[in-house]
């Protein structure tokens, strides 16, 4: 069974067209004009296109741990006429110094961590590039959705149609496991719940859990 860098590497063309605009622009808009400016880290960035509200007034790094969405993340850039600046690496050991960044965001990459270990370091690892004061706007996959109410918490999600052979490891978060996870890792939670549908702001989404955090101020 393929690993899900694998899966993401395979799927990463077809994804710059399934996912070519931010799946929540307005969480984002909010975050672009309460953030203002500084230096940003788009962590699990994909092909870059939760980078288009901050494009004008952030200094931009992207992660991912797939070298084929980084591909595709650059092409994004030239089609949109921004620059950022790429690295490719893991969640759990992220490639920068304490303290480097002002603001970060995680969009649908938490959960496809797998254990809860691995999900530990990779929250500990955000708090620490989180200058003190900093924040960070995250999403997860919420396992209370209706599509995955009686399901496990840890499943695999077909790329595609049901029967295809790529599948992509998925951690469901609860909103109290989610929130308990941010406070053990340091974080002050701001707020905590679901996203609003892209095409709807009255209505919730319930298929993601997002949080605004904070790394509090004055603390290690």
């Amino acid at each position: 069974m393929a690993t899900n860098r694998e899966v993401f590497d395979a799927i990463a063309a077809t994804w710059y067209g399934v996912r070519h605009w931010p799946i929540l622009p307005r969480e984002l808009d909010m975050l672009s004009r309460r953030w203002r400016r500084g230096r940003l880290l788009d962590l699990g960035c994909g092909v870059g296109a939760d980078f288009l509200p901050f494009k004008d007034n952030f200094t931009l790094v992207g992660l991912d741990f797939s070298r084929g969405m980084l591909r595709q993340a650059s092409r994004y850039m030239r089609t949109h006429a921004f620059s950022a600046s790429l690295v490719q690496g893991e969640l759990a050991n992220l490639p920068f110094e304490d303290g480097a960044f002002d603001f970060a965001i995680a969009i649908a990459c938490y959960h496809h961590l797998e254990g809860e270990d691995i999900r530990a370091a990779a929250f500990r690892e955000l708090r620490r590039i989180l200058r003190p004061g900093g924040e960070a706007f995250i999403s997860v996959w919420n396992h209370e959705q209706p599509r995955f109410s009686m399901a496990s918490q840890d499943v695999l999600v077909p790329w595609g149609d049901e029967d295809s052979a790529l599948t992509r490891y998925y951690h469901l978060y609860t909103r109290a496991e989610l929130k308990t996870a941010l406070a053990r890792s340091g974080f002050s939670v701001i707020r905590l719940g679901p996203g609003t549908r892209r095409h709807d702001a009255t209505q919730a989404d319930e298929r993601n859990i997002c949080a605004l955090i904070a790394r509090p101020e004055g603390k290690a």
